[in-house]
């Protein structure tokens, strides 16, 4: 009995010390992956996830076994620094966009070296958890490789790497198997990346991303079927013609316009108070001598400000993953800006950061604007953030607009109240927020109203040279301002006590003011539901521009509701769905809702909206439409 105790004790010491390698890497692995799934989505965790996650393991053990032992040892060692650093990567850019990093998303980079103190301040200690064991293991793995010895034959190894490869890939399949039979299209439009990713795992769904990448250049090289070319055209011919552009069209043909589009100006602080001192008092008041619509929402991606700037001139969705101002700036485009300028206008952006952030200076080109001024055509004497001033830059903006031709379309994106808003009082000035002071909230409260201060400068001047009346002003917000690791600071700054995917949803809209030169709609409060892709529409009615080839709809004659977001959430004006969850919420009540069949259709319905949009971006097809008319 003792022998034989004895000899289970070696057997089970041996099996530990040859395989104390793979052991480890699975249990750090999968603590890792499990943490990350619950800190992407703590409230909705499907614990099924487990299995695709398992499965996954297995199959970079399955590839370790094949190896000699020494080489497994480092192969096991090296993929979990790979995947530690793929966690944080991904832990990070959700705090930020609320969404899951692609391999589009990675082309954007090369603006880190700008926007370096916003990434800094998305790290939080607690992200040290999926990086600490790489440097204590260290001394072990070094340790280890000297004891062990490559004892093994290949037609030993080869059985335990054929067993775990064909259990983990047959398990991953079925798993892809059983999303792709309840959502057809979610493998491949990835158009809901954070329910994906808590249904399949991280490892799966960039495995996933990394093919969908390959396969759509792959088709993308290839012509799209003349049938589906056509079906997206009549498509967008149908939703040109549904507002019936009535009211209002051409009212403002030949009057400049003004397009302003504020950095992270997010709709909580119109109107609002901190401290007893209103945070945006000249929005405020240009609001009451303006239309205002306050059911206006965001509906940026990964480009984040060139997604708004994206949308609003040229009225199509951002680009699945990624920023279109990067992967489509060689497109043909029918923007504002070449719609004006074909109509006789000078065209002018206009930005204080550099040039080539963003891509702005290839982008812009594309986008029909005659000339570009970026940091380099103004005189940087302030700089806050990221750049120049939001003072100095209207400032000098207001100089070079009186030289231009009339009419003019000017394009005016501000910069100062940039993410992480940590300049300080010294910069912003000494705006009071009271028990705010030193928070993350506080801090934004600050630089808002510092840039409110200087868009009231900026109007006013405006107002007494005689500039707004013949000019039509637009002001919106490109996206919001406090990120979803900080939702608590707004939940506490906003008294809300019901906290769940409809509030969160709520707060996601951006103040749109439209001020025009003979006051027609003024202290008029649009409550129809709204977003960025129906600014360049409207605009177009205005203006006298066809409107053509454009996803969204004018706001002042169509009231259907209807938004689409990227990651395939949408209002339909009666109800919300939240696409990460997977659930409808009644827009009047906040209540719950149970999925319909009429909610079913339009859910896929949109999702093929949001296909044809990439579809067109993907093969360029606005050239091809426009070479016809």
């Amino acid at each position: 009995m003792k022998e034989s105790n004895k000899k289970i004790s070696q057997f089970l010491f041996y099996f530990l010390f040859n395989n104390i390698d793979i052991i480890l890497f699975f249990i750090l692995v999968f603590t890792k992956l499990y943490m990350y799934s619950k800190s992407i989505s703590p409230g909705y965790l499907d614990r099924s996830v487990i299995i695709p996650i398992i499965a996954s393991i297995l199959v970079f053990l399955g590839i370790s076994l094949i190896l000699k032992e020494k080489t497994r040892i480092s192969f096991l060692y090296i993929a979990n620094i790979v995947i530690s650093a793929m966690l944080i990567a991904d832990v990070m850019y959700y705090r930020y966009f609320k969404d899951i990093i692609t391999v589009s998303s990675v082309k954007n980079a090369k603006m880190l070296g700008d926007v370096s103190s916003s990434v800094a301040s998305l790290f939080n200690f607690k992200d040290v958890f999926y990086i600490l064991d790489v440097f204590v293991l260290i001394p072990f793995e070094r340790m280890y490789k000297r004891l062990k010895q490559n004892s093994l034959k290949i037609s030993n190894r080869i059985p335990g790497f054929l067993i775990l490869i064909a259990l983990g890939v047959v398990v991953n399949a079925g798993t892809l198997y059983n999303v792709s039979k309840t959502q057809p299209t979610l493998l491949t439009a990835m158009s809901n990346r954070i329910y994906l990713t808590k249904m399949i795992g991280n490892i799966d769904f960039h495995a996933v991303d990394a093919f969908n990448f390959v396969s759509t250049n792959i088709k993308n090289s290839k012509k799209l079927p003349e049938e589906r070319v056509e079906k997206i055209k009549d498509f967008l011919k149908q939703n040109d013609q549904q507002s019936g552009q009535t009211k209002f069209q051409g009212k403002y043909s030949g009057k400049n316009l003004i397009v302003i589009q504020v950095e992270a100006l997010q709709q909580f602080v119109i109107n609002q108070k901190v401290n007893g001192k209103e945070i945006t008092p000249n929005l405020n008041r240009w609001i009451k001598k303006s239309m205002y619509f306050d059911n206006y929402y965001y509906q940026v991606a990964g480009g984040t400000t060139a997604d708004a700037e994206f949308m609003s001139n040229n009225s199509l969705y951002p680009a699945q993953s990624g920023a279109a101002y990067y992967t489509y700036s060689g497109n043909t485009y029918n923007s504002l800006g070449v719609a004006l300028k074909n109509k006789g206008y000078y065209t002018a952006a206009m930005h204080g950061n550099t040039e080539g952030f963003w891509n702005r200076n290839v982008m812009y080109k594309a986008e029909g604007f005659d000339d570009f001024f970026g940091q380099h055509s103004y005189n940087v004497d302030e700089i806050i953030g990221l750049g120049l001033s939001d003072k100095s830059f209207l400032n000098q903006s207001i100089e070079k607009m009186e030289k231009f031709k009339q009419p003019y379309y000017q394009f005016v994106v501000t910069l100062t109240s940039h993410f992480p808003y940590d300049a300080g009082s010294s910069k912003y000035g000494n705006f009071d927020v009271g028990k705010y002071k030193g928070t993350f909230m506080g801090n934004y409260l600050q630089a808002i109203h510092y840039t409110d201060e200087q868009l009231g400068n900026y109007l006013d001047t405006l107002e007494k040279n005689g500039t707004l009346a013949n000019s039509v002003v637009a002001i919106y917000g490109d996206h919001f301002a406090i990120p979803k690791d900080k939702m608590d600071q707004l939940y506490n700054f906003e008294n809300v006590d019901n906290q769940n995917d409809y509030t969160w949803f709520k707060y996601q809209k951006v103040p749109l003011i439209m001020h025009f030169p003979d006051g027609m709609n003024s202290g008029v409060i649009d409550h129809s539901y709204t977003a960025q892709m129906d600014l360049y529409p409207t605009l177009a009615n205005l203006m006298g521009i066809s409107k053509q080839y454009m996803f969204g709809k004018d706001m002042l004659n169509d009231k259907s509701g209807k938004v689409i977001f990227r990651n395939g959430s949408f209002i339909d004006g009666k109800n919300l769905y939240v696409s990460w969850a997977n659930s409808y919420y009644d827009l009047a009540t906040g209540k719950p809702v149970q999925e319909t069949a009429k909610l079913k259709e339009e859910k896929d319905e949109y999702t093929e909206e949001l296909q044809y949009s990439d579809d067109l971006l993907n093969h360029n097809l606005l050239k091809t439409f426009l070479n016809k008319e």
